[in-house]
């Protein structure tokens, strides 16, 4: 039995069709699940009730944690903390494997220009304080024995949900309006394709050897800055590259009537400066290349006028 904690997202979605390769038996958690695949077990269960976590982890032998709450620090304050704890406890008590999808907020702002699993931990935002706080409590229970656990790490996503650079460019482009870049179109930014975080992500869960330690997920490391992005999509979809960059004053503004722009207000430095994601540590494991940007991008594109066909 594999379990996602948190299935309806971005990741959990993908993660339980790729689980097929490895299982027949496949858990979805979350509030109100909904089968992947045919024999997928569905299981409604709130993750920061310790009570209902226990028995959705029972009888499981790898869980992925996947959940992906509303993006608000009060919210993550409230809800980060427990259900990690939860997630932990009962991953203990019933001798599962642990593998938590992470992301990079936690790490040093001085050194996103080069991410590795090496990059000093050093929280300079809210959010970066609370992952940095259950990354640590996931690495810690993995080192007293406790569990074993490992963290797998993506950047920022490139794909059709909970991805920014989709919302803020292909979405725009899509209804004719000017694509929005934060705080510097010239800056690199690399995005870690949902379609190879799942693959990556289900092949982690089922190698023995790569527990107890993090793993940052295949991205590709072509450096294309927010302008090439917006150039690439507008390419693809036969409309003209038009954007705009939204400064970190006007963040702030409309954070006053957006609340996700408030949010994003604080992370703003991943736009400011280059963000590089390095992935040779899974690549050179695993032998595994990475979808190449321009691919991801035809991606959603071609998914995005699917849909619209529908």
């Amino acid at each position: 039995m594999q379990t996602i904690l948190g299935a309806g997202g971005a990741i959990g979605t993908e993660l339980a069709r790729e689980l097929r390769h490895y299982t027949d038996r496949v858990r979805l958690v979350g509030r109100k699940p909904v089968a992947v695949n045919p024999t997928d077990e569905l299981f409604s269960a709130d993750l920061t009730n310790a009570a209902q976590v226990e028995r959705a982890v029972a009888g499981s032998d790898v869980v992925y944690l996947t959940v992906g709450y509303e993006y608000n620090r009060r919210v993550w304050r409230a809800k980060w903390p427990a259900t990690m704890r939860n997630v932990l406890d009962a991953c203990q008590k019933h001798q599962a494997k642990l593998v938590f999808f992470d992301n990079v907020y936690m790490y040093d702002r001085a050194y996103i220009a080069h991410m590795t699993e090496e990059t000093p931990v050093r929280p300079t935002s809210k959010k970066g304080e609370i992952r940095a706080q259950i990354a640590q409590m996931l690495l810690s229970a993995a080192q007293s024995g406790q569990v074993q656990a490992l963290i797998a790490r993506s950047a920022d996503f490139l794909g059709l949900k909970n991805s920014v650079l989709v919302e803020t460019v292909y979405k725009n482009l899509s209804k004719g309006k000017r694509a929005d870049w934060l705080a510097n179109a010239d800056k690199i930014h690399n995005w870690t394709n949902v379609l190879d975080a799942a693959k990556a992500t289900a092949l982690l869960g089922n190698t023995p050897d790569a527990y107890n330690q993090v793993w940052h997920l295949p991205t590709d490391k072509a450096p294309i800055t927010g302008r090439q992005w917006v150039e690439m999509f507008a390419q693809e979809m036969h409309v003209a590259p038009q954007f705009r960059v939204v400064p970190l004053w006007l963040m702030s503004l409309l954070g006053l009537f957006v609340p996700v722009m408030r949010e994003l207000r604080e992370m703003a430095y991943q736009y400011s400066q280059d963000y590089f994601f390095d992935s040779s540590k899974f690549e050179k494991r695993f032998g595994y290349t990475p979808i190449s940007a321009r691919e991801g991008v035809r991606q959603i594109v071609a998914s995005g006028n699917q849909g619209a066909g529908d």
